[in-house]
Parts: structure tokens; C-alpha cells; sequence
């Protein structure tokens, strides 16, 4: 069972606010000053003892917090300490290496590409870590294999760029290669970068067609930030992704997919594609998709080994039936 948290991590919202806490204490701290814990505690809002913890944490991440108790004691940061290592727990410390693992073993490895960057980040990652961290990150990078997974790889300075275009509400024009080859220009008012299914799109308003369009950010080249500026516009959906989506749903069909089997397992079946699950019992769950073809789902279904039901429209029902017979016949044949 999980602990609870101290009183005052239960009113200010859990570990984010910990942590936010404790960079603020370490700002005021910062500053030179001495501060008695009575003043520390009024800062921050918390009590005495959750302050004590506070201070515990910080020399744990690296920080010389020194005290003098008694009449008259305080905190203070030793001098020539306002630059110590990444304030991170030990499992935000894991969970960035495996993010950065993740993010390497996907794409193309070109110089400037997104997952060569995650690459250098990677090795760079524990001369940043208090010490206390570094023999486990040390040790689960030992223990660590990824295996490569070969696509197309933005580049991380674009997408940096684009970051900042969004922030600055400025226009972009680059060149973009169309499914067919083609490379065409584009000028457009840049409003969402998004990941969706292991690609990195934009979605902006293009401004030659006077519509939204989505853009993949690894067809993008010759990426130029410009000097204007625009009003944002209301968006074409909720979120990006959403929009996203509909877009590739556009000419795709309904299907609907009973399967005996429970939802997790569904789910791990058919982790690469945009699908919704029901669950209907513990052993039984209902699966939305749309489809341009009826092959897709059927490599996800053959590995669930489990029977299933399929509700589709009569065009997509005719290529099901097709590749039953044809297997049926294999299989006798």
C-alpha cells in the first residue's frame, strides 16, 4: 500500500508541489541570507516539521543547507553553491534515463535528428545527478538494452524552433514533401506541435490555402522563423490531437470488433494503432476503429488467440470473408 503523504503534501497537491516547494525554498535560500525556521515555515506555508524534511531533501540533492539550532539559529546556504545538480527523486531520476532510452532507439540516428540528440543527452545524464543517484542510474544503464526501431526522425531544431514560433506567435515557412514525392513551399501561423503513434506532426494555418492542415515535422526542411506575427486563432478542435485524428479518420470506415479477452490484453494487441476500448466483463472487451483497408486489425487479433465478433461495413465484411476462405483453403490445402 502506498504511504500517505504528510499533511502538508496532502493540501498543497502531492509530489509536484513538493517539489515545487522545495525549489522555492531553495530560491529564498539562494539569496545569502540567514532565515530562522519560524520565517522559512511562514514562506512556505508548511509546518516546522515539514520544513525540517524540506532541508533534509535538498542536502539529499547536493545542497550545503547549514543550520544552528538554539536561541537565535537559523538556515543558511553555504556560499558558492547556486548551481548544484538536477533536483529530481530517485524515480523521476529513472523514469528520465528510460525516457531518454525509449526516445533513442526510435528514428533514423542522422546527425540533428531527434533521437541522436536523446542519444547525447543520454550519456550526459548522470554528471547532472546528486550523488546519492548516480550508482543506481550508473547500474540500470548496465543492466539496460533497447532495441533499435528504424523511422523517420524530426529534428530537434526544428522542433525547437517551432516551440519557439508558437511561443512568439510568429510565422514559419519551410518546404514540405508531400506523400507522393512532391516538395512544395508553405507559409503558415504555427499553433500545436503533437505526437501521435510514433510520428511528430504540426498542426497551423496555412496560409496560401486559408485552412488548418497538419504537417509531419520529419518532412519538414528548410524551417525559417519570420519576423510576423499573428492573432491566434480559435482552434479546429479541443486538442491537436483530436483534430489529428479526425483528419485520418476522414475516409475511413467504422468498425467495431468484440473480443473475448480482457482489456489489457486487447490494448497490448493493438498498442501501434488509434483504437477505443470498452471493457464489457473482465474476460470481454469492445474495440472502435476505423478502417481504409480490412487488413489492419488482423495481426492483433491473430496474436489475442480468442474468439471474436466483427460488426464493419459490407465492403470491409467482403475482404474478411475473402482472406477466410483463402486461409481456409490454405490450411486443407
Amino acid at each position: 500500500m502506498r504511504p500517505l503523504p504528510d499533511r502538508d503534501s496532502r493540501q498543497t497537491g502531492g509530489m509536484s508541489d513538493v517539489t515545487g516547494r522545495m525549489l522555492s525554498l531553495l530560491a529564498t535560500l539562494q539569496t545569502g541570507r540567514s532565515f530562522s525556521g519560524e520565517e522559512l515555515a511562514a514562506r512556505l506555508g508548511v509546518s516546522p516539521r515539514t520544513l525540517r524534511r524540506d532541508v533534509d531533501r535538498l542536502r539529499g540533492h547536493g545542497y550545503p543547507v547549514e543550520t544552528r539550532p538554539g536561541p537565535g539559529g537559523h538556515y543558511r546556504l553555504a556560499a558558492g553553491r547556486t548551481m548544484p545538480p538536477l533536483m529530481l527523486e530517485d524515480d523521476e531520476a529513472v523514469a528520465m534515463l528510460l525516457g531518454l532510452a525509449a526516445l533513442a532507439a526510435r528514428g533514423s540516428a542522422d546527425e540533428g535528428s531527434l533521437d541522436e540528440a536523446a542519444t547525447r543527452a543520454y550519456g550526459k545524464l548522470e554528471q547532472f545527478l546528486p550523488k546519492r543517484l548516480r550508482p543506481r542510474i550508473g547500474r540500470l544503464r548496465t543492466s539496460l538494452e533497447t532495441g533499435a526501431a528504424a523511422g523517420p526522425s524530426p529534428s530537434a531544431e526544428d522542433l525547437g524552433l517551432l516551440a519557439d514560433a508558437i511561443g512568439d506567435r510568429r510565422v514559419v515557412a519551410f518546404d514540405y514533401e508531400r506523400k507522393d514525392g512532391a516538395v512544395a513551399s508553405r507559409r503558415v501561423e504555427p499553433h500545436r506541435q503533437a505526437h501521435h503513434l510514433e510520428r511528430w506532426y504540426l498542426l497551423g494555418w496555412d496560409l496560401d490555402r486559408g485552412d488548418w492542415r497538419v504537417y509531419r515535422v520529419d518532412r519538414i526542411s528548410g524551417l525559417r522563423v519570420s519576423t510576423s506575427r499573428f492573432e491566434p486563432r480559435p482552434a479546429p478542435a479541443d486538442t491537436a490531437i483530436e483534430y489529428l485524428a479526425s483528419g485520418m479518420n476522414r475516409d475511413r470506415e467504422p468498425v467495431v470488433i468484440t473480443v473475448d479477452a480482457p482489456a489489457r490484453a486487447v490494448a497490448d494487441a493493438f498498442r501501434h494503432d488509434n483504437v477505443e476500448l470498452e471493457p464489457l466483463s473482465e474476460g470481454r472487451t469492445r474495440v472502435r476503429l476505423r478502417l481504409e483497408t480490412w487488413e489492419w486489425p488482423l495481426l492483433g487479433l491473430a496474436f489475442l488467440d480468442a474468439d471474436f465478433g466483427i460488426e464493419a461495413p459490407e465492403r470491409l465484411r467482403e475482404g474478411f470473408r475473402g482472406f477466410a476462405e483463402r486461409l481456409g483453403r490454405a490450411v486443407d490445402g
